[in-house]
């Protein structure tokens, strides 16, 4: 990706976020005008950044929505009814031709029609001219002048406005910037009589004739693209990248004057063939014109052979290959790439490696009584163990986001969401700032999106609901976050009905989810958690925003994925609050080693309760599978041996040892064979025909040498 498009996305993103949080805060009743002006300062540099890569219809839709914004910000009247939406359809707008960009490496090529909507959103209409001309201007502008019709590429007709002049703007010297400009009319508008004519007033029409393609002027004329009517000619010569037979014998002529030996007259047959060759290519719109250029001002002694290579390259092009599109890497706010971060990641996970190997070795000698050895091993052990546990924290650090790169997609979906369902919403942000690991915080959006479309779909109450609890009419829903030792959480809370226990309990037997006797051996709590049961839901129907049992469900079961929870707390007519437990980073996980036919297995450290020692007796079959009591509760007991189809021993033991494993709100045991130590590991994912396999979370290298596979017990006791 060229440097210049890789930098114009970086700070695009940058100033979108800007917008965006600008846009939340003019919601929320901050300072209109100190909001609107942050607003402008971040489109208006937005439209300068998409100059700068040539990206004309942003530039015109970013141009619109810059004079509504100035018009405001020199008026004391606040913004209009969806105005703030109509900022926020531009600024997803611009983040989708950012995301198309970051996949092609250049400005999308379909966008006009949608720069013409944003237009048309903040000039009322689709652009046009400020002063409509006939339709006869082009057919008179060609009966003057047929020769630069024929040799013209593009033509328009500028009408200014008529307080041009006080707006610092003079039509005639713009008019004459014009690339190959030919045929220029000028004329008074058709209303303006001469003598009424007022020297203070722009009454003056331009048309001409242009060699330039119509994108070309549009980029030119986009201050002012509401006055001017640009027409691409039917009959213009070839462009736009081709080259006529006529150009290109034309090259080939010059190509047999610069080869030409005769000893007088070199200098002016390489000046003579240069400046026909760049205006050849310049009429045709090549982007080689530029080494043309280069060459032609180059030093005497090299300029012909450049001229002639730069001409037989637009004659005879090397065969492209298009690059294959690889999916859009999603855009930080630090600028530094990735994938070096993620090179410094792996290498502290070999550091790892080492570290694990020295405790190994320290062992052995230790085994083999050379205890001088075998305690500075474990001293030096100790200390490699500290310093690479302050490498891991730094490193990590660096893959930090704040939340708000998550938590600024909301306010907007809310106030849909809102709108949709008729019930007033007031948005609050809180604790944005908090950091978490990129791959936390971009696993956020799906889970948060169901959990505020039920917190406004479910708990808050309609207005008249509201009016009658004596509550404001304006529900508040709140999404906060904060850093809690290791961990981060993020909360939704509402302030409206709560849930309705009795509700749930109905529901989840009209639904097949529970029995009366398990509904009946519930607490409270369980109830409420019946919320996360695949295919629960309250809603009568099925609509856009709920009503399929999917939500809640994907919620428990995206946060889980990244090493989280999920916890409720619901007050009966006050409000709910759901609590999602989040690991700070999920790079490094502690790992507790089992074995079980002679093979090695890591299970993570934070989802094992405790291990134990059972009598064979005591693990009974029930149904299909088999379970075990233990301080009088039922367990489930999955034999690993079985489970992973590997050769049970020859003789079993008398007794089991067995791994307390929390799954999902409820407890299993794991049978293995014996239980090692616990490690602190970095992951990493299975690759190839093994990736996506179930039951496996990761693998890492052990002292040893060996691939340790670290097993996901959530997936294994579904």
């Amino acid at each position: 990706m060229d440097e210049f498009v890789e930098q114009f996305l970086i700070e695009s993103r940058e100033l979108v976020e800007q917008g965006t949080a600008a846009l939340a805060a003019l919601e929320q009743g901050s300072d209109a005008g100190r909001e609107i002006d942050s607003l402008f300062r971040a489109i208006h540099t937005l439209k300068g950044a998409a100059g700068i890569v040539d990206f004309d219809a942003m530039g015109r839709a970013l141009h619109a929505v810059e004079g509504r914004l100035s018009e405001l910000r020199s008026s004391t009247q606040p913004p209009p009814p969806g105005f703030v939406s109509d900022c926020y359809v531009c600024l997803d707008q611009v983040t989708r031709w950012l995301d198309e960009m970051q996949l092609t490496g250049e400005p999308p090529k379909q966008a006009e029609a949608a720069a013409d909507d944003i237009v048309g959103r903040f000039t009322g209409a689709a652009p046009a001219l400020a002063t409509p001309p006939d339709q006869g201007w082009l057919e008179r502008l060609r009966a003057a002048h047929p020769a630069e019709a024929a040799a013209s590429r593009s033509a328009f007709f500028y009408c200014p406005a008529d307080d041009a002049f006080f707006r610092g703007e003079d039509p005639l010297a713009l008019a004459a910037t014009v690339p190959g400009v030919a045929g220029l009319d000028l004329s008074l508008g058709a209303d303006t009589a001469l003598e009424d004519f007022d020297p203070f007033s722009c009454a003056i029409r331009i048309a001409a004739f242009s060699s330039a393609p119509v994108p070309e002027l549009q980029r030119l004329f986009h201050e002012v693209i509401d006055q001017i009517e640009i027409v691409a000619l039917g009959d213009a010569p070839a462009g736009d990248g081709e080259l006529s037979a006529t150009a290109r014998a034309l090259l080939e002529a010059q190509i047999l004057l610069l080869d030409s030996n005769e000893p007088g007259g070199r200098a002016g047959r390489i000046g003579s063939a240069g400046k026909i060759a760049l205006n050849i290519l310049q009429l045709a719109g090549i982007a080689a014109a530029s080494a043309v250029a280069q060459a032609l001002a180059g030093p005497e002694g090299s300029a012909r052979e450049a001229l002639i290579a730069a001409i037989k390259d637009v004659l005879h092009p090397p065969p492209q290959v298009d690059a294959p599109l690889t999916p859009a890497t999603a855009m930080r706010s630090l600028r530094v790439d990735l994938d070096r971060i993620d090179a410094l990641v792996n290498l502290t996970g070999e550091l790892m490696v080492v570290k694990n190997a020295i405790g190994h070795v320290a062992g052995q000698a230790q085994a083999l009584e050379t205890k001088s050895v075998g305690l500075e091993l474990r001293k030096q052990h100790d200390l490699l163990e500290r310093l690479v546990g302050q490498l891991q924290r730094a490193v990590l650090e660096v893959r930090v986001l704040p939340l708000r790169h998550v938590f600024q997609r909301f306010p907007r979906l809310v106030r849909e969401i809102s709108a949709t369902l008729g019930k007033p919403v007031r948005f609050v942000i809180e604790g944005e700032a908090t950091e978490a690991d990129a791959t936390v915080v971009e696993s956020l959006f799906e889970p948060l999106l169901h959990v505020l479309r039920n917190a406004i779909g479910h708990g808050v109450e309609d207005p008249a609901g509201r009016a009658a609890a004596g509550k404001a009419a304006v529900a508040t829903v709140t999404l906060r976050a904060s850093r809690r030792l290791e961990n981060v959480v993020v909360e939704v809370e509402d302030d409206g009905r709560g849930i309705d226990i009795a509700r749930v309990r109905d529901t989840a037997l009209a639904r097949r989810i529970v029995t009366t006797d398990a509904l009946a051996a519930m607490s409270e709590q369980d109830i409420v958690a019946l919320i996360f049961a695949p295919g629960f839901s309250t809603a009568a129907e099925v609509t856009g925003l709920s009503g399929r049992g999917v939500g809640m469900d994907a919620v428990k079961t995206a946060v889980e994925r990244i090493g989280g929870g999920v916890a409720i707390d619901s007050r009966p007519g006050q409000g709910t609050v759901i609590r999602l437990n989040l690991p700070f980073s999920v790079m490094m996980t502690r790992v507790m080693t089992v074995e079980v036919a002679g093979q090695s297995f890591g299970l993570p450290l934070d989802a094992v309760v405790e291990t134990a020692l059972v009598p064979r007796e005591a693990i009974v079959a029930v149904g299909a599978g088999r379970a075990v009591v233990l301080r009088d509760r039922t367990l489930p007991v999955l034999d690993l041996t079985v489970e992973l189809g590997l050769p049970e021993p020859a003789a079993a033991a008398d007794e089991v040892r067995i791994v307390v494993i929390a799954a999902s709100d409820q407890l299993g045991a794991i049978a293995v064979d014996r239980v090692g130590g616990r490690m602190d590991v970095m992951l990493k994912p299975m690759e190839g025909l093994l990736q996506g396999m179930g039951g496996v979370a990761g693998t890492t290298l052990m002292g040893d040498g060996r691939v340790l596979v670290v097993l996901d017990v959530q997936e294994l006791f579904i």
